[in-house]
């Protein structure tokens, strides 16, 4: 049991797991969502067995909060499959690294979850709704009436499901993409920062300073400086 949420993706073999009471084998076509707090056993009989552990706490990639609000094994399509043995024939071990493939991996699992019970707001459609016009300015109110709702339920209900504002998560979800763009050396930073929906260079290097700690020139060349080993 740990303080953050945890996704656990099948990639060799097969194990068994217990969360909360209920118990499923996964391989490289399933993985297990844990919320925080959640109790989990595992066992495998199989001679090579190995899973792609994300453990995400409330500072990293954007995810709704509502994607972990309870303990669950799920299906994971071709892309998944192929996209988490990619990052494990991966040998770097690095900061940088890490958020790339988190970044990646939630996405893809993000596009491939399944409809909200149609009382609650589906917050799968509207995070690739978010990510289909992130360079845009976020109007709230063209959101809520995308999901049929009024301004003020709206937010209420986004509130609740993502576990910040519209504007903050957007925010995560512009960064996230930045961390993606920044591999490759052709996009100028100034071009970066408005592809993702910063109004200038400036704003940007300090959005993604404050999260990061360093600015993105400086995790640009880090990341380069790894490649080169």
């Amino acid at each position: 049991m740990h303080d953050f949420h945890q996704i656990v993706l099948g990639l060799d073999g097969a194990m068994d797991m217990s969360v909360d009471g209920v118990e499923r084998r996964i391989d490289c076509r399933g993985a297990w969502i844990i919320p925080a707090g959640a109790r989990h056993e595992y066992s495998s009989d199989a001679t090579e067995n190995r899973q792609l552990v994300l453990d995400l706490p409330s500072a990293s990639v954007a995810v709704p909060e509502g994607y972990f609000e309870r303990a669950r094994p799920i299906s994971v399509g071709c892309e998944v499959t192929e996209l988490v043995r990619q990052i494990a024939l991966d040998s770097r071990d690095s900061k940088r690294f890490a958020w790339h493939a988190a970044t990646q991996l939630c996405e893809a699992l993000l596009l491939g979850a399944a409809p909200q019970d149609i009382r609650r707001l589906d917050f799968a459609r509207i995070d690739a709704w978010m990510r289909a016009r992130i360079s845009q300015p976020l109007v709230v109110a063209d959101l809520a009436a995308h999901c049929g709702l009024g301004l003020r339920r709206f937010h209420q209900l986004f509130v609740e499901a993502f576990g910040e504002t519209p504007h903050r998560y957007l925010q995560r979800l512009r960064l996230d993409a930045a961390v993606l763009l920044l591999n490759d050396s052709r996009r100028a930073l100034s071009t970066i920062a408005l592809d993702v929906g910063f109004s200038d260079q400036s704003a940007f290097n300090h959005a993604f300073t404050r999260r990061f700690g360093m600015a993105p020139g400086g995790w640009r060349v880090e990341g380069f400086d790894e490649l080169a080993f």
